[in-house]
């Protein structure tokens, strides 16, 4: 948490200004689409987790092996990974943010977990980023109900930000 707010405090080239007022006001990132599918048949790239159950997933943003900020993104109830989330695509270039999307246990193309809980949102975070080769150090941003996992993620993987 200590590292999020110095990141949202420094004001390095007026960039976090830039990256508030761009989150706040921006243009909607739109998703890398291909015109041969339609909405209906889409089909994201998963992850199997170590219980068996598959997270969905879309990244967005610079390549996360370029990328200076690393974001996970928790959607709200009756959301997506699909959601939209402002942001200027100059932005997101200029600050070299990477974006991580992903649908939450039993919304979109994640399978359900009976046995969810505050903790287990930490872990299947957790267990994304590591498959993902996110790296040891990521934000993740709540949005609305999603809230509740990124302070999950605060309480029980503190190591990670």
């Amino acid at each position: 948490m200590r590292h999020f707010l110095k990141f949202l405090t420094e004001n390095k080239h007026g960039q976090t200004r830039k990256l508030c007022r761009g989150f706040c006001l921006g243009t909607q990132l739109s998703p890398n689409q291909d015109d041969s599918t339609d909405e209906f048949s889409m089909v994201s790239p998963r992850i199997r987790l170590r219980d068996g159950r598959h997270l969905a997933y879309v990244e967005r943003g610079v390549p996360k092996d370029k990328a200076t900020y690393k974001i996970i993104i928790v959607h709200g109830f009756g959301s997506s990974k699909e959601m939209n989330f402002l942001a200027p695509q100059e932005l997101i270039d200029e600050l070299g943010i990477y974006l991580l999307q992903y649908d939450r246990a039993g919304y979109g193309e994640s399978d359900p977990n009976p046995k969810r809980s505050l903790k287990s949102e930490a872990l299947d975070i957790e267990e994304l980023a590591d498959q993902l080769q996110i790296g040891a150090n990521f934000y993740v941003i709540g949005v609305s109900m999603g809230s509740y996992a990124t302070w999950s993620c605060l309480k029980y993987l503190p190591h990670r930000y």
